[in-house]
């Protein structure tokens, strides 16, 4: 099989089209990189005492504390149990919670009164999911539908 043949413009012994024009020009005079070196405004966050003797000197920075708020849906998570400390994949089970119940009202004021307003106490997408951890059984979190 034979190599196709060359872009026009192309470098013709690679086979690879020139870069853009522009591609690799210095940047403008006036430009400034978002990271690196300081610019002529540039005032540190703090400022460094001279030492006296005798007198010791301790910085101390401190960042702010990141929640990160687990969100429980239908499907397991991996998380960290808060009873047993261990990394698990949470198991979940279905109870009846709200939004079962109203969606049994509703079919009730439909006239559906004759047994068809069970039906959201058997179907797991009308059910509340509670969140466990397999190891100590510790409840985790719960999602609730309504």
């Amino acid at each position: 099989m034979a190599a196709p043949p060359p872009y026009p413009g192309s470098d013709k012994q690679a086979g690879i089209a020139p870069p853009p024009p522009g591609y690799g020009v210095p940047p403008p005079a006036g430009y400034q990189p978002m990271y690196g070196q300081p610019t002529a405004g540039y005032q540190p966050a703090y400022q460094q005492q001279p030492m006296v003797a005798g007198q010791s000197s301790v910085t101390v920075l401190t960042q702010p504390g990141i929640m990160v708020s687990q969100q429980y849906r239908e499907v397991p998570v991996r998380t960290k149990c808060p009873a047993c400390h261990a990394e698990v994949l949470t198991s979940t089970s279905f109870e009846t919670g709200t939004f079962a119940w109203v969606i049994a009202l509703v079919l009730c004021l439909f006239g559906l009164w004759l047994g068809c307003c069970l039906i959201p106490f058997c179907v797991d997408g009308c059910k509340d999911v509670v969140h466990s951890c397999p190891n100590c059984r510790h409840t985790i979190g719960k999602f609730n539908r309504m």
